[in-house]
C-alpha cells in the first residue's frame, strides 16, 4: 500500500496506521474476504490514512477521496474493509 501511495501521489507526508486490532470483532474480520488475503495478512482490514500531496492541489475532498480509493482497489477486492482518510493539498496543509 504505501508504496503504491508513493509512487502515485508523491506525498510530502504519508502516514499509515493499522487500526484492525480495533475492529477485530467484527462479522467480516472473520470472512471468507479475510482468508483470501492469506496467511501473512490475516487481520489487516482497517487504516487510517493521512497524507498530504500536490497531486491534490485544485481538487475537491470528494475527489481526493476517490482518486485514493481507485488506486487501492485491489486492496479492497482481497480484503481490505475501511480507510478514514486526511487527504490534503500542498497549498492547504
Amino acid at each position: 500500500m504505501k508504496a503504491m501511495l508513493e509512487e502515485a501521489l508523491m506525498p510530502s507526508q504519508l502516514e499509515i496506521h493499522d487500526e484492525s486490532a480495533r475492529h477485530r470483532h467484527h462479522a467480516h474480520a472473520r470472512s471468507a474476504q479475510q482468508e483470501a488475503r492469506g496467511p501473512g495478512q490475516v487481520g489487516e482490514t482497517h487504516y487510517r490514512l493521512h497524507i498530504v500531496s500536490r497531486h491534490f492541489d485544485g481538487m475537491k475532498p470528494v475527489e481526493r477521496h476517490r482518486l485514493v480509493h481507485q488506486l487501492l482497489a485491489a486492496e479492497f477486492e482481497s480484503g481490505l474493509h475501511a480507510l478514514s482518510l486526511t487527504l490534503k493539498g500542498e497549498i492547504s496543509a
